[in-house]
């Protein structure tokens, strides 16, 4: 019998679950849906969440050839090969086949090369999926030539929406009298993965008596899940746990927990470069202004780990985890661009002040562009006040030092230059 998580999977948009800001009525993907014609992109989210299912909603409502090839075990042939037979059943003036690839991140540079040409000429439409940040893993001419879309972690309300949906419809559980008594163990293990949380209801409905209610509430799924830990989880981990644990170790600068985290990952037989990027985050993120050194040796780090690969890898990774989880940290840097964000959200698109626009032209000096500019080396320290900020943010502190040695250097120099901005 087919899992539960395939016997549920939906077969058209209305039977969707989450991913609102893409497929509601009047959203961004909906509208392509219905004019007919969809254009190359990539679905960017985490596991679970519905995005081979969409692709496949996509092409049945589009009435179109669908092809999917797996990263995993398909080479430059294989691809030529559907490219080929894509091309054949395509028929004058309909929308063109599509060709679904998952986990498209774990394609090479020749096997992306190998679907340039056919995207661009049209020949297929190509619907990308991935766990990891496209413009890490997709070459740029690919990239350039796809749009992508974000898809998020199911939400509280829908991953209900899932379980009322699975006892009441599902051709096995509905002839089960079970009763959700509690599912907040149930939500937080699954951690926002459709997939996930199927199998855990799978899982207490299979370990129940034959006959008989099932009664599912939170002790019952967390003695289940402790009992089989690999039962809810392909891979063999809670994957975005221990990723989690790694940094929340390192942030808290506890090297011991951090390198533990590392080798469970490591063990796990975890993407080394997933694990150095997670490392420069969180150089840039947590280490920051207290420490800048600490964002090189981490791309030191993803560079040297790409270039020797495993298991030696390992030496430079459990370098940067000790070194970043040994540093002093700032978020300064991190919270200060969250809220110039927030300020240029509310505030809109404010003119540049006249002085420090740029005058290319004679008549962008004529307007007054760049006049009244005050050159910074031609003053003692390098240094003179000017207004930087638009008129009406002037004198607006965005960046607010940490307390450590570097940070404390650099808040005693900002505040000679701009006494008027309290830090």
């Amino acid at each position: 019998m087919q899992p539960l998580a395939e016997r549920l999977r939906p077969s058209t948009l209305n039977e969707y679950i989450g991913q609102k800001h893409l497929v509601a009525p009047g959203a961004v993907l909906r509208q392509m849906i219905d004019s007919g014609h969809i254009a190359s992109f990539i679905l960017w989210g985490p596991p679970g969440v519905g995005k081979t299912t969409l692709a496949k909603i996509i092409a049945q409502q589009l009435e179109t050839p669908f092809y999917t090839l797996s990263a995993v075990n398909s080479g430059v042939k294989d691809v030529r090969e559907v490219i080929e037979r894509a091309s054949n059943s395509r028929f004058f003036n309909r929308q063109s086949p599509i060709l679904f690839i998952d986990e498209i991140h774990r394609f090479s540079k020749s096997q992306q090369d190998s679907l340039l040409s056919a995207v661009e000429t049209g020949a297929i439409t190509l619907i990308g999926a991935t766990t990891e940040n496209p413009s890490f893993e997709v070459i740029r001419p690919l990239l350039s030539r796809c749009q992508v879309y974000v898809l998020k972690s199911l939400e509280k309300n829908d991953l209900l929406d899932l379980l009322h949906r699975a006892v009441t419809t599902d051709v096995v559980l509905k002839e089960r009298q079970i009763e959700l008594r509690e599912t907040d163990a149930m939500l937080r293990f699954s951690g926002g993965d459709a997939r996930k949380l199927l199998g855990i209801l799978d899982l207490a409905v299979a370990s129940a008596a034959p006959q008989g209610p099932v009664v599912i509430d939170n002790a019952t799924v967390t003695t289940l899940l402790q009992q089989n830990p690999l039962a809810y989880d392909k891979e063999g981990e809670m994957h975005y746990d221990i990723v989690s644990a790694f940094i929340k170790s390192i942030r808290g600068s506890d090297p011991d927990a951090a390198l533990y985290w590392l080798a469970r990952m490591i063990e796990g037989g975890e993407d080394p470069k997933f694990i150095a990027r997670r490392l420069v985050i969180s150089a840039a993120e947590d280490i920051g202004l207290a420490n800048p050194n600490a964002l090189l040796l981490a791309n030191a780090a993803f560079d040297a780990v790409a270039k020797i690969g495993w298991p030696e890898g390992r030496i430079p990774l459990a370098e940067a985890t000790v070194y970043l989880a040994t540093s002093a940290k700032s978020n300064s840097a991190y919270m200060g661009i969250g809220h110039a964000l927030d300020l240029v959200k509310q505030t809109g698109n404010l003119p540049v002040p006249l002085p420090i626009r740029n005058a290319p032209t004679k008549l962008m000096a004529d307007l007054g562009y760049h006049d009244g500019y005050i050159y910074p080396h031609d003053y003692p320290g390098n240094f003179a006040p000017q207004q930087y900020l638009p008129d009406e943010l002037a004198d607006t502190v965005l960046w607010h030092p940490c307390s450590n040695v570097a940070e404390d250097r650099a808040r005693k120099y900002m505040d000679a230059c701009w006494p008027e901005r309290k830090r």
